[in-house]
This record gives C-alpha cells, structure tokens and sequence, in this order.
C-alpha cells in the first residue's frame, strides 16, 4: 500500500480531468481555478497525454512514489532509447484499446520530440513543473487527506482480515477472486506478477476505472480511485443534501469545528493527519481531540511520540444521526 499520493500520477491524472467535462460536482471548481492560472505552455503534455489512450509510462516512474523531486530526477535520467520506444508508442496507437487512433501519424510536435531524443527533456520537466504548481500544488494537503484517509480504512481491513480482507475491500471496479484481483479496464490484459508484489496507489485524480502501466516489465502498480472521490452526484447534489443536513445538525450540537474534526478523523488519524485534513492548527486539533476524548466520543492510543486518534462507537453514532442509547 503506497505510503502517501504520487505527485507525478495525480499531475498526468489531473491533466486528464482538465479537460474532460464530467464530475463538474467534483471538479468542476477546481477545473475553473486551475485554468486560471495556466498562463504557461501545455501544448508538449496534450501532444504526450491524449485525452484517451495510452501514455509514456515514464512519465510516472516508480519513484515518484518517493516524492515530487525524487520523480522528476527519475525523469531526468531517462534514457534516449526508451523516450523513442515508448514516444513511438503514443504515435502508434499503443492504447487503441482506449480509444486512441490505431496506426495514425504522430502530431508534429511529438515527431519533434522523438527525433530530438533527451534534449527536449528540459522543456517537458519545465511544462510539468508549471503545470503542477497550477493545478495540483494548491490542492496538495487536501489531496493529501484523501489518500491518508484511504489508506486508515484499507489499514482496519488489513487488521480484520489480512491481505484478502484488504483486497475485497477495494472500490467496486475492482474485484478479489484469489488468486486474481479483476479490474474493469479498457483493454483485455493480464499482469503477472511473478513474485514481485503489486503497490496498490490510491489517487484523488484517478476516476471509473483504475490504471496501470503498459510496460509489463515495470514494477507493477495499480492506480485506483480513493474511495472518498466514488460517492454519485446525483442530479443538482440532491445525493449530498442528507449528508449536508446531518452536518449541520452535529454542528449544531457540538460546534462546527469540532462536528468537522470529529468527521476529518475518519478510520483513525493523528494528531497531524487530523489538524491537515480538518483545515485547523496541530494545536487546536490537540485541543479539539482531548475534549472529545474526555465527552466520550474519541479514544487515543499513544505509540512512541505519536498518537492515533480512532471513534468510537458514541462518536460513529453520533456523525451517522443514530440513536444512541445508554
């Protein structure tokens, strides 16, 4: 289970959600602020990055895993040989299956770039960097929340009921039939794993189906879509008016803030997990954690410097607006 979002697949996955028109709900704010602030060149991303189809698999190495500068260095030292193989893939129509134009020409720009080998590498590492300070870079620390919150709920799964637990807990286009995991996918493909182990990235960016790399000699990865990003929106938010109200009634009962603090705690968080993903201080998520604590509706457990906050049963009725009864 991937430790934290990948800077580099939520940047190529945004850039796809750029410039689609679904998920407005979801976002179609961010699609509007984002834009705005695109004053530089993008036009060498949509050449790599079609609006469906396959794209360069070394736009999101492995490393990436490892964080923003790790992943951009792996993309530095990329090989000339490679950027032609897998550039030529993209003018092939290597994901045809995804709707890309089987057998068509590259566009200009793309010829361009594979004839000119690394040295147009600068520019596309500086296309990335704009673009991800525009679109991506602002949205970080929710971003953030979101996978962290992804990965307490895959971690209580894993403590219930070990690794096939964890597996069939996975969002619905993903299915647990030991010993295969099923994906719904464009494409009719098998990735063998021969022992190498499978990372499995949750992503905020990544919508209805999850991807994977092309290269079946890469280290494998599944990127799939955090559970949080799933939930339907129905016709004008109708789907979120329940969830509104009961947070309004919460917040009514025991503040908005601490009805915010109490949701951002999720399937268990720290005291910094919980301050990032409630938008509050680490003093003011302390604070609000002890009151909860003592009015019955937090536990904390201490583990050397760190403390983990979890629900409990009081608290999980109170954010659902059951009945509790003494």
């Amino acid at each position: 289970m991937a430790g934290r979002p990948d800077a580099l697949w939520e940047t190529i996955l945004s850039f796809h959600r750029l410039r689609d028109r679904r998920d407005a709900r979801l976002f179609g704010e961010w699609r509007t602020e984002a834009r705005s602030r695109l004053n530089g060149e993008t036009r060498l991303l949509s050449a790599l990055i079609p609006a469906r189809g396959y794209f360069p698999d070394f736009l999101t190495p492995s490393e990436g895993q490892y964080g923003w500068d790790v992943g951009l260095d792996a993309l530095r030292a990329l090989s000339a040989d490679r950027l032609r193989h897998e550039l030529s893939l993209v003018g092939a129509g290597a994901g045809a299956g995804f709707g890309a134009a089987f057998g068509t020409p590259p566009p200009a720009r793309l010829r361009e770039f594979m004839d000119g080998g690394t040295k147009h590498l600068p520019r596309l590492l500086g296309e990335l960097r704009g673009y991800h300070r525009a679109a991506v870079e602002p949205y970080w620390t929710h971003i953030q929340a979101q996978i962290e919150a992804e990965r307490a709920a895959r971690g209580r799964a894993l403590l219930d009921g070990g690794a096939d637990e964890l597996l069939a807990s996975l969002p619905p286009m993903l299915r647990w039939r030991a010993p295969v995991l099923e994906c719904e996918y464009p494409v009719d493909r098998d990735v063998r794993l021969r022992g190498r182990g499978l990372l499995l990235q949750p992503s905020f960016f990544c919508r209805r189906t999850a991807v994977t790399l092309h290269d079946p000699e890469l280290p494998p990865v599944l990127v799939y879509p955090a559970a949080a990003q799933l939930a339907p929106a129905g016709a004008g938010g109708e789907a979120a008016r329940p969830e509104e109200q009961r947070q309004r009634t919460l917040g009514k009962l025991v503040g908005h803030t601490r009805s915010v603090v109490l949701r951002a705690i999720g399937d268990g968080a720290t005291t910094s997990e919980l301050a990032r993903r409630a938008g509050v201080s680490l003093a003011s998520a302390s604070q609000h954690a002890c009151v909860m604590r003592e009015a019955g509706l937090v536990t904390t457990l201490r583990h050397g410097n760190a403390v983990l906050h979890t629900v409990t049963p009081l608290g999980a009725a109170l954010l659902k607006g059951g009945a509790v009864v003494s």
